[in-house]
């Protein structure tokens, strides 16, 4: 069992960490500008650096759920090697939106990219499972027919 999931496991943990990275910016830069919490606003540095670990913390669930789905259902090391792509696009995302707003743009597309691709190994595998197991019917054992 573990080896069918030790590189989704290692990716999750990988993403945890950038999480963590993320946060650590977020408090770095509230002490170098002067925000306490609760506040949000302040210099435009200090909000592009608290909206890039906002909506990277958003999406963050999706892209796990994703993950581990594609994973399971489609093939672990594809969806693990989506998973450290997206990682990086996410990093992208969030030096270039810590450096301007424009500067996040292409990241942020990519990685949606990215997430697009996951989902729709997702459902082709979840798809495949259903079909053989529900249905009786092999698709892979037919086009290789």
């Amino acid at each position: 069992m573990l080896d069918q999931i030790h590189l989704l496991a290692a990716v999750t943990v990988l993403g945890v960490l950038e999480q963590a990275y993320f946060f650590l910016q977020v408090i770095h830069a509230r002490r170098v500008f002067g925000i306490s919490p609760p506040k949000i606003s302040g210099p435009p540095e200090f909000e592009r650096i608290f909206r890039a670990q906002v909506n990277s913390s958003e999406y963050f669930p999706i892209f796990l759920a994703l993950l581990w789905q594609a994973g399971l259902f489609f093939h672990q090391g594809l969806a693990a090697a989506l998973g450290l792509l997206y990682l990086y696009t996410r990093y992208c995302y969030f030096m270039g939106y810590r450096a301007s707003s424009s500067k996040r743009l292409t990241p942020i597309y990519f990685s949606t990219g990215v997430l697009w691709i996951l989902v729709a190994a997702s459902a082709l595998g979840i798809l495949h499972f259903f079909l053989s197991h529900y249905v009786g019917l092999n698709v892979l054992q037919l086009l290789t027919v």
